[in-house]
């Protein structure tokens, strides 16, 4: 009975922090749908007066980016603002002959009178975070505006951002990310999902209220006196974007954030990439969690809910680890339902639970109906949508669980740039991108034991007990078959 108590324990406390994650999205929620009735009264600069027009440095941090390279440094050309207070910097890691070509593409820009810089290193110390702090140093600006390299922000984009740096108490500007490709694939449709959930529902509702929000690493805008005073870029955690986050607004600095300021941007279309760029953000969540929890809980200037809604935030990605807790132990959960009648009326209880997802599926139909509109046949959709998301957001938690895991443990490792495609000139080509990873990870294998682990979950349901089957966890089981299932198959057939 040691065995079982120590399942249903551990079982118990992953659907406790799940709920609790939940009500966190519930509050959001109430956040985001209140900030809609109150008047954006923030006062602005008017960039038509010369005195009021800061200087802006443009930061363009890549590596080995031949297929965006050329649409990258075209689309920041476009840029509309006063070019004798516009500075461009190309912060350039690459390793590869994309050093010629770019040097010479801003070569040409140059001579159109654009002040742009090609700026390279002889190593690639801190990553991102280094070349954005070297650049830092040069820099003109005392607005340093980033993208990476697959963003493709509109002309009058620093004409949006800019004018809220009157109040001297702003410290970043944030946009909200557009996606170029959502509806190239099953794949990229469930990535601009849960994305737009955090850019709406996550982002509007933590900072209607003044709790934390991060920079995304893109498509915002710092004042620089802000990045200096909260200790400059660090590379000590792959999301430099969100320690720099916490660490300015500990320092008191505000953050805004615009969800009516769009930034089109690429979504990996191909699940090795997809997998990188999730294993980074969510060790880096944990690794900013391990960095900042500290610092949050012994801040005297913030309240106790923001550091609350501050934990829960740097705690997203470790809700991977509860979810795949969960649906390891669902299984030896059925058989223990079943076998010891005394457990019944604690079943029952945990039932509740079942409100966890309710919560998620009432959340995120608000963000889904605010991009989509309401209406039968858009909530039809949604639907359809949500059990696809869901199912394949629960296949990637193992390969995220040992991300945060990692994180967690202090485990370091590289800095992996998620490989892009410049879907118009390389869409039917992308086997051939030269930055794909070829090698298959052990992690598929064990998806693919956990695919048919949770297929013996569902045929559980059928003979476990006398009362011919259980099937309260089959719809559970189902998911986490089809979405181990999709992260299994898709991650062998990109190796092909």
């Amino acid at each position: 009975m040691i065995l079982q108590t120590l399942i249903i324990f551990i079982y118990s406390i992953s659907l406790l922090l799940i709920f609790m994650y939940a009500l966190a999205q519930l509050n959001l929620l109430f956040n985001y749908l209140s900030s809609k009735k109150v008047k954006d009264n923030c006062p602005k600069l008017d960039l038509s007066k010369p005195e009021e027009t800061p200087y802006v440095t443009i930061q363009l941090p890549v590596y080995n980016e031949m297929y965006v390279m050329e649409r990258l440094l075209d689309n920041i050309a476009q840029i509309e603002y006063p070019k004798n207070k516009l500075e461009i910097q190309v912060l350039d890691d690459s390793t590869d002959e994309t050093v010629l070509t770019t040097k010479q593409h801003i070569e040409q820009l140059q001579a159109t009178g654009l002040d742009i810089k090609h700026i390279t290193r002889t190593n690639r110390k801190g990553f991102k975070a280094g070349a954005l702090k070297e650049g830092l140093e040069i820099a003109k600006g005392d607005i340093i505006a980033i993208f990476d390299s697959d963003f493709l922000p509109k002309k009058d984009w620093l004409k949006q951002t800019v004018p809220y740096f009157k109040d001297p108490e702003i410290g970043v500007v944030q946009t909200r990310w557009g996606h170029i490709n959502r509806n190239y694939s099953i794949l990229t449709k469930i990535q601009a999902f849960a994305l737009d959930a955090h850019f709406t529902l996550e982002q509007t509702g933590r900072n209607s209220k003044g709790h934390f929000i991060n920079f995304n690493g893109t498509a915002g805008i710092w004042r620089k006196a802000c990045i200096i005073d909260a200790g400059n870029w660090e590379g000590d955690t792959l999301t430099e974007d969100l320690d720099l986050s916490y660490r300015a607004q500990l320092k008191n600095w505000k953050f805004k954030y615009l969800e009516d300021v769009e930034t089109p941007a690429e979504l990996p279309i191909v699940i090795s990439a997809a997998r990188s760029q999730q294993f980074r953000w969510n060790k880096g969540g944990a690794e900013n969690f391990r960095k900042m929890l500290g610092r949050l809980i012994k801040s005297s200037n913030i309240s106790t809910k923001t550091k609350l809604h501050g934990l829960l935030h740097l705690l997203n990605s470790t809700m991977f680890l509860n979810v795949l807790i969960v649906g390891v132990l669902s299984i030896p959960m059925l058989y223990i339902k079943n076998e010891y009648a005394h457990l019944r009326p604690y079943f029952y209880i945990m039932s509740f639970f079942v409100m966890s997802t309710i919560i998620f599926f009432i959340c995120y139909w608000f963000m889904y109906k605010n991009i989509y509109g309401g209406g039968f046949k858009n909530f039809f959709r949604y639907i359809g949508m949500f059990f696809v998301f869901f199912s394949i957001a629960m296949g990637f938690s193992l390969h995220n669980s040992i991300a945060v895991l990692e994180g967690h443990w202090g485990k370091k490792s590289e800095f992996v740039r998620t490989p892009k495609f410049n879907l118009k000139k390389y869409k039917d080509n992308w086997k051939h991108n030269k930055y794909l990873r070829k090698n298959i990870s052990v992690n598929v294998v064990f998806e693919g034991l956990l695919m048919l682990y949770f297929g013996f979950g569902m045929y559980s349901a059928f003979i476990v007990g006398n009362q011919g089957g259980d099937f309260g966890l089959f719809p559970f089981h189902l998911m986490l078959f089809i979405g181990f299932g999709y992260v299994f198959f898709k991650s062998l057939a990109s190796k092909v």
